[in-house]
């Protein structure tokens, strides 16, 4: 008879979700369906995310389920991961001292033909943590701080790949991110995180690929991307002049070419560099824009279970600040961010592995009274993970960040240490 592991582990909250879209894909898809647990007790030095910490000490629960069908033409995958995280000082301070989060993924591959492939990607996520309210691959953050309540952000894609000829492919995509915040009810002096950050973003690209070795994939590519701010609120004013959400309403247009390389058998990289030009077409004192478009990453699996992995983005992305410039009128419209990154993962024993990842995000503001004032964010992630069986295991991390703001009550740096053991069947 099988027997089933409850998981009980340690962590800090947010930890395993912080940027994790960075590691390679390093699921099990040998089993048709995995179940894990977690139990994890931390302590949190400043987890209100504020220049003036408040810290405390705390358990988080979570339950994880994994399910991987590969049929004839059709692969299935959805995976569910549920996080209840106590609060000990909340509660002495009176304070409702348990977060609740969750992430529901799902995926589709099918393989109409030889020559036609379609992926179907979706990812429902509610939580507290920037890095859980942050799309994976997403080239900056809206908000770098803890936000309460049940925030929502889901993120669908569709792809369709067609093999013209032998040297001749395209990718035809379309992605939908839609945000929702709970902090409503906002005015122009105190807008709501609802009237700033309420979003509908709309993304749809065309890429033309030429295999020229097999090892090597040139592509060049068009996107369109359209963002609609739904939170339908006051954000701002200036004069006689109340700005709504809609007022950062804005279309863009992206320009690219990249190459996909396989350096070795096991290192490979891509690049993409072009240019995104950005119209604010509901704010007539907002100014266009056109600047960089870029993404990079290397990867490096020198073992089993070891692996390394280097990259970078530059894109546009949404703000949680608004202040409007006191001289031209000007409203904060977005940030334009750039975000270097490094992990590695190293197995040091068959059953001890060591994990490490670093992240430096520079976000700069277009328009507004911060006008090119910037935010950097960065952070720092360890982690040991001891294997006693191949399904039970115990794990002890730290984890630090630091946002350096010119922006008032912005600027914060927290430090998070947690232990625990996990098990899964």
């Amino acid at each position: 008879m099988k027997k089933i592991f409850i998981s009980i582990g340690l962590a800090a909250a947010g930890t395993a979700s912080l940027k994790a879209a960075y590691a390679p894909d390093m699921s099990d898809t040998s089993k048709l369906w995995t179940v894990s647990a977690s139990l994890r007790s931390f302590y949190d030095d400043n987890y209100t995310t504020s220049p003036v910490k408040q810290g405390s000490f705390g358990f988080q629960v979570s339950p994880q389920f994994e399910l991987n069908a590969p049929l004839q033409q059709t692969e299935l995958g959805l995976r569910y991961i549920y996080g209840l995280s106590y609060y000990q000082e909340r509660e002495n301070l009176g304070q409702s001292p348990i977060d609740q989060t969750h992430q529901f993924d799902l995926w589709v591959d099918h393989a109409f033909t030889e020559r036609w492939q379609a992926r179907i990607q979706n990812s429902f996520v509610v939580g507290q943590e920037p890095e859980l309210l942050t799309p994976a691959g997403a080239g900056g953050s809206a908000t770098l701080q803890r936000v309460e309540g049940n925030n929502i952000v889901n993120t669908a894609k569709i792809s369709l790949t067609t093999d013209w000829t032998q040297l001749f492919s395209t990718v035809l995509s379309y992605q939908n991110t839609f945000y929702n915040y709970q902090n409503s009810g906002g005015t122009a002096g105190n807008p709501s995180l609802a009237g700033l950050l309420n979003r509908d973003e709309n993304l749809a690209s065309l890429d033309f690929q030429w295999h020229a070795l097999p090892t090597t994939t040139a592509f060049i590519g068009y996107q369109y991307g359209q963002i609609l701010y739904t939170g339908n609120e006051p954000i701002a004013q200036f004069g006689g002049t109340t700005y709504s959400s809609s007022a950062r309403d804005n279309r863009s247009h992206y320009g690219y070419v990249g190459v996909q390389h396989e350096f070795l058998d096991n290192l490979s990289g891509n690049a993409r560099v072009g240019v995104q030009y950005t119209k604010d077409y509901n704010d007539p004192n907002a100014t266009s824009s056109i600047g960089p478009y870029a993404t990079a990453s290397l990867v490096y699996t020198y073992a089993t279970g070891c692996y390394a992995q280097i990259g970078l983005t530059h894109s546009r992305n949404a703000t949680d600040q608004a202040a409007v410039n006191a001289s031209s009128g000007q409203l904060t419209e977005d940030q334009e961010s750039t975000t270097v990154y490094g992990s590695i993962n190293h197995q040091l024993t068959s059953k001890l592995t060591a994990s490490a990842l670093a992240n430096f995000q520079d976000s700069v503001y277009h328009d507004g009274a911060y006008n090119n004032q910037s935010d950097d964010d960065y952070s720092l992630g360890l982690n040991l993970t001891y294997s006693f069986t191949h399904n039970f295991s115990a794990e002890a991390g730290y984890n630090y960040d630091d946002v350096v703001s010119g922006v008032p009550g912005l600027a914060y740096n927290r430090n998070r240490v947690y232990i625990g053991i996990t098990a899964s069947y």
